[in-house]
């Protein structure tokens, strides 16, 4: 499967790439026929940075940030984004806040819950929510849900990557789209194409990785 790897560089800013598999794969909530694999951009501390101060870039004028929640792996880069828009020397709204960033945990009902100590970091904050990949946007419609039950208001959706343009009427901001990937497709599972052809899983995926089956 590895050797059909692809290397995508985004279009504004080519110090970040990804990794694409095509192929069949399962996440938690469709099928989907490319695997987008962000570990170098997620671990990789220079692309980590450098995809931090990217997104940081979308909002800094715009919006003010005092906590980002961040899903799936993405605390790297979020601390990197959070750097970007606190720095004192910044024209950013955030220069020189002391941005809070949180990763929820989800319990054995796949919620997502967040403990005493901590809820003073989303009650009354303006909170940009981080995912690493966007397919469906029902992680991100959870997470939002999350936060409103906590008392925070999303502010801003950012991405690594994003199948979808945006949620309750907020744009994803997304360092890669599907434009970058031309014939990138996600479908219900009940109305998978490949698994109605009889084409085998290639792999179950999430944010982390895959598990070749």
């Amino acid at each position: 499967m590895e050797r059909r790897i692809r290397v995508i560089k985004a279009m504004r800013y080519p110090d970040i790439a990804i990794e694409i598999i095509p192929g069949h794969f399962a996440t938690r909530h469709s099928h989907i026929n490319y695997y987008v694999d962000l570990i170098k951009v997620t671990c990789h501390q220079k692309m980590a940075m450098e995809a931090g101060q990217a997104l940081a870039i979308q909002y800094a004028s715009v919006i003010p940030v005092d906590t980002i929640v961040c899903l799936d792996g993405g605390e790297v880069v979020a601390a990197f984004m959070a750097a970007s828009l606190s720095r004192k020397d910044s024209r950013s709204i955030s220069a020189g806040s002391d941005i809070s960033i949180v990763t929820p945990e989800i319990n054995s009902a796949g919620q997502l819950i967040l403990r005493d100590n901590t809820h003073n970091m989303i009650k009354e904050k303006s909170v940009m929510l981080m995912v690493a990949k966007a397919t469906t946007g029902k992680t991100i419609d959870q997470a939002m849900e999350y936060i409103q039950y906590y008392g925070g208001r999303v502010s801003g959706i950012c991405a690594m990557f994003s199948a979808i343009k945006q949620v309750e009427g907020i744009p994803v901001n997304a360092l890669f789209t599907t434009d970058d990937i031309p014939g990138y497709e996600t479908y219900e599972t009940d109305d998978c194409p490949q698994c109605k052809e009889g084409k085998r899983i290639d792999a179950l995926v999430n944010n982390y990785g895959y598990s070749k089956l």
